[in-house]
């Protein structure tokens, strides 16, 4: 049977969850031996919170656009559900795991680095940097262009780009 991987990413309010940043947008989709297949989870997040201007900057999305969006606590199960049994790629892992295990956590869910269906690949920043810029990677592989920083485009195969 073919692995079953996830590309995912995140935004969020800020930087800091420890903070009170949440997360306000998931997209993540499937790859099934190889080939994306049309299995994917993308959602807009009701933050319940203002958004930092830099983070702002970075997604274009805001507390308005989000105000009529579900919480995470309304879409965790259906997102735990979704990662459970493969394995996430993640471009900046350790932030969007700290993220996303503060949510489950708020959820009453776990934390996504206790479950025994959790594992991530972590692609270091210094070997993305060595390879002259993220979409230098992303031209080598089908995946969108990191400087499109929305979390489905930064999942989404570039030839089916939304």
């Amino acid at each position: 049977m073919a692995q079953r991987q996830i590309v995912l990413d995140t935004e969020t309010t800020g930087l800091n969850c420890s903070l009170g940043d949440r997360v306000i947008e998931i997209g993540c989709v499937e790859i099934l031996g190889r080939n994306v297949t049309e299995k994917h989870f993308h959602v807009y997040l009701n933050p319940e919170r203002d958004i930092e201007e830099g983070a702002a900057q970075v997604h274009g999305l805001t507390r308005e656009f989000l105000s009529e969006k579900p919480r995470f606590a309304e879409i965790g199960a259906a997102f735990a559900d979704y990662v459970r049994g493969a394995e996430l790629i993640i471009h900046n892992a350790g932030f969007d795991c700290e993220f996303l295990d503060a949510e489950l956590g708020l959820a009453g869910l776990g934390k996504l680095s206790t479950r025994s269906f959790w594992r991530a690949i972590c692609i270091p920043e210094s070997a993305i940097r060595s390879m002259r810029c993220a979409n230098a990677t992303a031209s080598r592989m089908p995946i969108a262009r990191c400087m499109e920083h929305c979390s489905m485009r930064a999942c989404w195969p570039r030839s089916t780009w939304p």
